[in-house]
């Protein structure tokens, strides 16, 4: 599951697993002694700066490539995002003026798991701005029956650069998602991002977040020659992954100008006695809101 976005459903009853229930806390996870031995196991042989490098260089390539392996069967729809972000929902009030149409970006929109829910379940009353790395990606997005620029338009975006603002004015969003995104960045251009985000913002606007949390299984399961960095890895596929502390993403957007309204790891776990599966898993979820003033 290390390639998974770690929550592509919160049951799967049909195959005999059930969620236990999620913890919410502040409080990182404490190794075991085992745990600990993995990851000192990760340092003994790390990615070398060249091939470092050339993943960075090759980011679109090989999401790309996931893409066209994987088409639009990787990532289960996330109608879980509402229970989780009320912000979604139809008829929430977000920033100072409801009278008029709300703009949403999906940032890292995928092949639309998070944006066709919404509109499917009914929530047609913003304007939907759907942006990935990978064309291949918006292609799919606008292939799909439900696409219609009359109410959203995707495109292909690389949000650690000015690209965005090519299509979406500074100042005119009232809500951002950024879930599993950020963990396929490299770290260094985090604050870009972040700061990008908070110049396309109303005053008031929200941003939601979700992404791998220290020490979930999926950190832990790395084999040596995987490790980039500190809590940053290679997947097999090309891909990266960075895994977050709870205090070190409100820093980050704290850092670049955002109010913390909500900020926690979530614990997850996945069992199904009958298989012997028990899948712990980590995430941080959180809200940060531009300020009004």
């Amino acid at each position: 599951m290390s390639c998974g976005e770690g929550n592509q459903s919160s049951a799967w009853p049909k195959h005999g697993c059930f969620n236990l229930g999620d913890v919410v806390t502040n409080s990182v996870k404490v190794l075991t002694d085992d745990e600990k031995l993995r990851l000192e196991e990760q340092n003994k042989r790390m990615v070398t700066d060249f091939q470092a490098k050339k993943l960075e260089q090759e980011a679109r390539k090989h999401w790309d490539l996931f893409y066209k392996r994987n088409e639009t069967r990787f990532f289960k729809d996330r109608h879980w995002t509402t229970r989780e972000f009320e912000e979604l929902l139809a008829g929430e009030t977000v920033g100072d003026n409801s009278e008029v149409t709300k703009t949403m970006l999906e940032i890292g929109c995928g092949v639309g798991n998070l944006v066709f829910p919404l509109i499917e379940d009914g929530h047609r009353d913003y304007f939907i701005y759907a942006c990935d790395l990978s064309p291949r990606a918006v292609e799919m997005v606008k292939q799909h029956n439900l696409y219609d620029e009359t109410y959203m338009k995707a495109f292909p975006c690389d949000i650690t650069t000015d690209d965005v603002f090519g299509t979406i004015p500074e100042g005119s969003l009232d809500i951002a998602t950024l879930i599993f995104v950020l963990s396929a960045i490299h770290p260094h251009k985090f604050r870009t991002v972040v700061r990008n985000i908070f110049r396309l913002m109303k005053p008031g606007g929200m941003v939601l977040f979700r992404d791998y949390g220290r020490y979930d299984m999926a950190q832990l399961r790395f084999k040596p020659g995987h490790k980039i960095a500190e809590n940053f890895y290679m997947r097999q596929d090309g891909t990266r992954s960075y895994y977050f502390a709870e205090d070190e993403v409100g820093d980050l957007f704290r850092g670049e100008g955002f109010e913390v309204i909500v900020n926690s790891y979530i614990h997850r776990r996945t069992v199904n006695p009958k298989e012997g599966i028990d899948v712990p898993r980590i995430f941080v979820q959180s809200k940060f809101r531009k300020p009004c003033g």
